[in-house]
């Protein structure tokens, strides 16, 4: 499974990025608003640091102006996937571009119905959003297992990007379902390398070490 950081701050893309694990990065505009910066400038910035999709959200809603949007963002580097609302006018918009070899994550999917359509509509990736759903009292995974089911049943390429990941066993349900790509903010992909046994593992293992009273050296 390929891991995204949903993030727009620099310092914590190149921190993530220098593990070698990162993926790539997802944006959209309540990130940006949260960044303080140009939205340009910074989706150019991500796209220096990480050689994977980096999402960029277009703002328009009707298909010629995200057409206009997406002609902007697209230029930005080689490796942008325009974002697109999963709306009629964005499957429209996904389909445009796709066809013209350009990344596309269709975003806020929150039925099967709707990523099934992404998927019709040449989607690189379709962005189901399973923290909003258990808000709700809907168990979000659920819509992932019935998307992943979809998709094979029809040999779909759209690859599934898991969003709105609060915590660790979001990533693991999503890993065991087969999804391709999960984005998570950076203290839940950093929740990942934690455990108790671990941290006591290495306290135990330091102590002895010490008590030898040797150097590596």
């Amino acid at each position: 499974m390929k891991f995204f950081v949903d993030t727009a701050d620099i310092a914590d893309i190149k921190e993530l990025a220098e593990t070698g694990l990162l993926d790539g990065v997802t944006t959209n505009p309540s990130l940006i608003h949260k960044a303080g910066r140009d939205f340009l400038e910074v989706v150019a910035e991500i796209c220096k640091v990480v050689p994977g999709p980096v999402s960029a959200e277009v703002v328009a809603t009707d298909h010629d102006e995200m057409m206009r949007e997406a002609e902007i963002v697209r230029k930005i580097a080689d490796n942008v996937a325009v974002k697109v609302p999963l709306t009629i006018d964005g499957l429209k918009t996904c389909r445009k571009l796709t066809s013209d070899g350009t990344m596309v994550n269709v975003t806020l999917c929150f039925s099967a119905n709707q990523a099934l359509l992404a998927a019709k509509a040449g989607a690189t990736f379709v962005s189901p959003f399973v923290g909003r759903h258990d808000d709700v009292g809907y168990p979000g995974m659920e819509l992932i297992s019935d998307i992943r089911l979809i998709y094979d049943n029809y040999d779909f390429g759209t690859e599934i990007l898991v969003a709105s990941v609060r915590s660790p066993i979001h990533v693991h349900e999503a890993a065991k379902m087969g999804a391709d790509v999960m984005t998570a903010p950076p203290a839940v992909i950093r929740q990942l390398v934690k455990h108790p046994l671990t941290d006591n593992g290495l306290k135990a293992f330091l102590a002895d070490w010490e008590k030898t009273g040797q150097k590596i050296a």
